[in-house]
């Protein structure tokens, strides 16, 4: 048998003069999306919005992956394979970076990303760990963002939003039109809590936004105001 020669992953996004790529992260309900659109539309051309996974057209490839997920009609996509769910959704994320062509960057300072690795890593992180308690949800987190870094490098910068899971997960489940179950309320309570400790391990990635009581305006403003102070941190660095 011929050996086939298998490409590295490509890595255009760590050239010189790459935007600055920042993920926007929290709990469902906890307001990124909104968050992250408003930001995009006021930072104009020079922003490239990366929507979330979930949010994706039904045509497309991600659509469709994430459809298969949800087939079960679970809200966390589980499936009962979650090795395979996480392996599916972690291949997403680095095709996500594989089609960032020179010619969709041409023009683009700044990233923004509702959703990232981190995202993939701590709720798959909780499911698995619902499933094989011996091991704890931290260390299944790392060891999936451990896969993540083999393949793409991490956000420049991460914004975690943070706020009352009740309020969080109310929201979330009146948008869905869906009562969520106590299973699915276990794995956010633990994504929370895992979200928490990874910006706690990694405090020169992680900015925490606390947007407890906060309308979807304050907080998509909250959002803008982080992304703009990264931008500007970065340009001072590069001229300095």
């Amino acid at each position: 048998m011929t050996a086939t020669a298998v490409p590295g992953p490509r890595r255009a996004w760590e050239e010189p003069g790459r935007p600055l790529w920042v993920s926007v992260e929290g709990i469902n309900g906890v307001g990124k999306t909104t968050a992250v659109r408003a930001t995009a539309a006021s930072l104009g051309s020079r922003c490239l919005r990366l929507d979330e996974l979930t949010d994706q057209a039904a045509d497309t490839l991600p659509g469709q992956v994430i459809a298969a997920l949800a087939s079960e009609g679970d809200v966390c996509l589980r499936t009962g394979h979650p090795v395979v769910e996480t392996l599916a959704l972690l291949a997403l994320k680095f095709r996500e970076v594989e089609r960032l062509t020179p010619e969709l960057l041409d023009g683009v300072g700044v990233i923004v990303e509702d959703r990232g690795v981190d995202s993939v890593a701590v709720c798959q992180g909780a499911i698995l760990h619902a499933e094989h308690r011996a091991t704890p949800a931290r260390t299944v987190a790392e060891q999936i963002l451990a896969t993540a870094r083999q393949w793409r490098s991490m956000p420049d910068a991460t914004l975690l939003l943070t706020g009352d899971r009740e309020v969080c997960t109310a929201r979330f489940a009146a948008r869905i039109g869906r009562t969520l179950p106590a299973s699915a309320l276990e794995v956010i309570e633990q994504t929370d809590q895992l979200y928490r400790e990874l910006a706690a391990a990694e405090p020169d990635r992680f900015t925490v936004l606390d947007v407890t009581g906060h309308g979807p305006e304050e907080t998509g403003k909250a959002v803008e105001d982080a992304v703009r102070a990264l931008v500007a941190h970065r340009e001072v660095d590069h001229a300095s």
